[in-house]
């Protein structure tokens, strides 16, 4: 009975404790969002990226063994909307060799762009969604869904 109760409250501590761990897990990434006209009706969508000091994000090609998760963009269906190619990124790339991980890897840490460019047929908002995941030396943090909206006049 007594071993009983000690794994009752052992399992009610480790819950408390996995509930206070996971409140304090804050995002490390902070995105902000910039429209800019390259014609009459061209447009690149800049999605601003910074992170906290010590983490990253993994490049579109992420290089390494295939199990990392790299940043996607999707944008929600418009008549008139249209995308001009992909997602490209801009910033200082790191390639180099991490621990646990085949081959070499590519990431951003600090700051990176991505851009997509559209044409838009008339003003409109566009919208849509965005999943990401960082990292740290010691561990990835769980993906996130993030909405965004461009307002492109």
């Amino acid at each position: 009975m007594k071993q009983l109760l000690q794994a009752i409250l052992l399992a009610g501590a480790m819950i408390g404790l996995r509930s206070e761990v996971k409140a304090q897990v804050q995002d490390p990434a902070t995105w902000t969002y910039e429209v800019k006209k390259k014609s009459a009706t061209e447009y690149d969508l800049v999605f601003h990226l910074r992170l906290q000091a010590g983490f990253h994000i993994w490049a579109l090609n992420p290089g390494g063994d295939g199990l990392q998760i790299v940043p996607s963009f999707t944008l929600d269906k418009n008549a008139d909307l249209e995308l001009v190619g992909k997602v490209h990124e801009k910033g200082k790339k790191t390639t180099t060799t991490m621990e646990g991980i085949d081959g070499k890897v590519n990431y951003f840490s600090g700051t990176v762009d991505y851009v997509q460019t559209v044409k838009v047929k008339k003003p409109l908002k566009v919208t849509g969604k965005h999943e990401y995941q960082v990292c740290n030396d010691v561990m990835c943090l769980p993906p996130r869904d993030k909405k965004f909206e461009f307002d492109v006049k």
